[in-house]
């Protein structure tokens, strides 16, 4: 999916969504099934001037018309490890202006909420929803900024398609949540 409609306008008129729409496309790219992946989001001018050879790397020394900001895939997740303890040991150098991050995940519709048997531990739970015949495969992709500023990005595994993506910046709060934290001294 472009980002940019025929006319050569930006489909997604703030950087941040820009920036999660990216990264939602790519991780499309990837296919299904695909380990959380976390990004630094780095203001691409500043990324020209004080890393012209990463600039370089990353296709954005052309010249021409860049996103303003550029995501940076960083190393791969440990297996294991739970999301929010491993967000816990972040902290991002000052040239960084934000931070996203994809997760696949079961959902399940409000309505079955009312259902979820009583006393299931985290793992009864996870096996009760794999099973729910109303569950969903999501992928998440969530960014903030320093500032504050938030937007994320949902594609359902069954609408698998660019123009199915919906995006909003209270989407997923928990995750908007946990990244912030990682920008907090």
């Amino acid at each position: 999916m472009s980002n940019v409609s025929p006319s050569g306008t930006p489909m997604a008129a703030s950087p941040l969504t820009r920036a999660v729409l990216e990264i939602d496309e790519y991780a499309a790219g990837l296919g299904w099934d695909q380990p959380a992946r976390l990004f630094a989001l780095v203001d691409t001018a500043r990324l020209r001037a004080d890393e012209p050879e990463l600039a370089a790397q990353l296709g954005l020394d052309d010249g021409g018309a860049v996103a303003p900001l550029t995501p940076i895939e960083q190393d791969e997740i440990p297996s294991g490890t739970p999301l929010d303890e491993f967000l816990g040991t972040i902290a991002w150098p000052g040239a960084v202006a934000g931070c996203a991050m994809t997760v696949e995940r079961l959902m399940l519709p409000p309505s079955a909420e009312a259902s979820v048997p009583d006393g299931l531990d985290d793992a009864g739970l996870a096996r009760w929803v794999s099973a729910h015949p109303e569950r969903q495969e999501v992928r998440m992709t969530v960014a903030v900024l320093r500032d504050g500023a938030r937007e994320s990005a949902l594609r359902l595994r069954e609408k698998d398609s660019p123009s199915e993506v919906l995006t909003g910046s209270g989407l997923v709060p928990g995750l908007a949540e946990a990244l912030a934290a990682t920008f907090e001294v």
